[in-house]
């Protein structure tokens, strides 16, 4: 695989997390526990979109500047509807299926302390787009970290139920989180171009900002050497994916270049 695959690899990989961490959060309109909340995530869910929106108009432009003159121009539509579920390159734990409040808090709280860290480094990155899209990025998930956190809390240090339910969630995310902190080849062959972010060298900042949080709401820390399933960014997605992208894609796929 050549330097420019490599590039738009982890652009896309990039790109595919926030969309679907964002239609994950989309879900929760309309159901949120209070108004309150239920804006509170669907405004996250908008962060997302927008994020994955930038990173899949810079995945386009690179894909169509590398392109043959007669083939078809990729937009950030055609990237977001028109690929298929081995295409897509995010990782496993923002497929997962919504559960309930805590487990959706729970899952907000991992991937955006992971992202908070990720864009601090990528503020760093060679490439110039990448570090302006970070830059814009990582002021909204200061945000969405902030505000999972305080949820932990909540929860954690609340009534007995509570407390269960996010043990509980947590105890069925942990499998999910390891895969944040492997490198896959193209982001191996991106951190050598000074572009992409080691992931490796997230993981014990990540430990402390979530044990932290944890213990401050009674909970066990995070098991360091926790048992991983791996297989997202390579493409293997759980069952949940095709699901995701039935709804998603549909009525692009049904009906083809349909405008609002």
């Amino acid at each position: 695989m050549n330097t420019t695959n490599n590039i738009r690899d982890y652009i896309l990989h990039l790109a595919d997390n926030a969309l679907i961490m964002g239609h994950r959060c989309s879900e929760w309109c309309g159901h949120g526990p209070i108004l309150e909340q239920d804006i509170a995530i669907s405004n996250i869910a908008l962060d997302y979109i927008g994020q994955a929106r930038n990173f899949y108009q810079y995945a386009a432009e690179i894909i169509n500047k590398n392109s043959q003159e007669n083939s078809v121009a990729s937009t950030e539509d055609s990237l977001a509807y028109l690929r298929n579920e081995q295409e897509f390159k995010n990782n496993l734990l923002v497929e997962l299926p919504n559960g309930d409040w805590a487990n959706t808090i729970v899952k907000v709280f991992f991937y955006s302390t992971y992202q908070q860290l990720l864009y601090k480094q990528l503020l760093l990155s060679a490439d110039m787009q990448i570090a302006a899209i970070a830059e814009k990025s990582l002021k909204e998930v200061t945000y969405h970290q902030k505000w999972s956190a305080d949820w932990v809390l909540r929860l954690g240090d609340g009534t007995t139920e509570s407390k269960q339910k996010i043990e509980k969630a947590i105890t069925e995310l942990v499998p999910f989180v390891g895969e944040l902190f492997i490198n896959s080849l193209y982001e191996v062959e991106a951190i050598s171009l000074g572009i992409a972010a080691d992931n490796t060298t997230l993981k014990n900042e990540w430990l402390t900002k979530v044990n932290a949080v944890f213990e401050e709401a009674t909970l066990k820390h995070f098991p360091a050497d926790a048992w991983l399933q791996q297989g997202g960014k390579l493409g293997n997605h759980t069952e949940y994916m095709g699901y995701i992208l039935a709804e998603m894609q549909y009525l692009q796929r049904a009906y083809p270049n349909s405008e609002w």
